[in-house]
């Protein structure tokens, strides 16, 4: 069983870390995976993946604009630490990790005297760095990922490729150039630098909607749900997925 773990299996044959703590124990029994003919041998990677090997990245940006300081867990909870000194943006993150499952500490010192748009950027550049180091080779996950979206009124549709080339489409548009202090064209500005530094393609769609908080709110939680289903595993899938072999 363990040898279609590779590296993850010492020459002993167990595994290494603290793989075999109770818990995992009862998900591999759970799962049929402790004896020698699993029911589901793709299971134990998955559980592997879990809890000893979860796909995460830092990333530290400093410029003269902003300082920005960034961990993010894709295997996480929802768990998340943002403080970015702009409180709408701050509730969209927090919206983006919670329906994403992403643990996200996010700590960022930018020019806000100035106006948002630095930090904003900034960080949307930082994030998608970091989406990007932790998908690492892409082997085994779906790739691509949709999630429709209703919010009261709203109601949007969101598309994703992790296909190591970026595009970013806006088929969206607000109705007032604010939502209290935030530029609604942050949005866009965000998005588009996510996008760019992820590597992905990113397609967002509104059908309808006249609130310019909901439309926000539905982009950033049906992108993580979308980016959710990308980033999962396939059971099916032993290599990148791409007749390229690569991504």
């Amino acid at each position: 069983m363990l040898t279609a773990l590779g590296e993850h299996a010492d020459t002993s044959g167990t595994l290494k870390g603290s793989f075999a703590s109770q818990s995992m124990l009862a998900q591999s029994r759970k799962h049929g995976t402790q004896n020698s003919s699993p029911r589901c041998p793709w299971c134990l990677r998955a559980l592997v993946v879990k809890y000893l090997m979860p796909r995460a990245a830092s990333i530290s940006r400093d410029t003269a604009e902003t300082k920005i300081e960034l961990t993010l867990n894709l295997d996480g909870t929802g768990q998340h630490n943002i403080a970015t000194g702009v409180g709408f943006f701050d509730h969209m993150l927090t919206l983006f990790t919670r329906h994403g499952l992403f643990n996200l500490d996010l700590q960022v010192d930018g020019d806000i005297h100035v106006d948002f748009h630095h930090t904003v950027e900034d960080t949307g550049i930082a994030l998608g760095q970091a989406l990007k180091q932790a998908v690492g080779d892409k082997k085994g996950i779906n790739r691509y990922g949709h999630f429709t979206l209703p919010m009261e009124e709203t109601m949007v549709t969101t598309a994703v490729d992790l296909s190591g080339r970026a595009w970013y489409i806006d088929k969206y548009a607000f109705n007032a150039p604010k939502i209290g202090d935030f530029d609604t064209e942050l949005v866009f500005t965000f998005w588009q630098a996510f996008s760019a530094n992820a590597l992905m393609n990113l397609h967002h769609l509104l059908h309808y909607g006249n609130n310019n908080h909901h439309i926000s709110e539905a982009l950033f939680k049906s992108t993580a749900r979308a980016l959710k289903m990308a980033i999962a595993n396939d059971p099916r899938e032993t290599g990148v997925p791409s007749s390229k072999g690569v991504l």
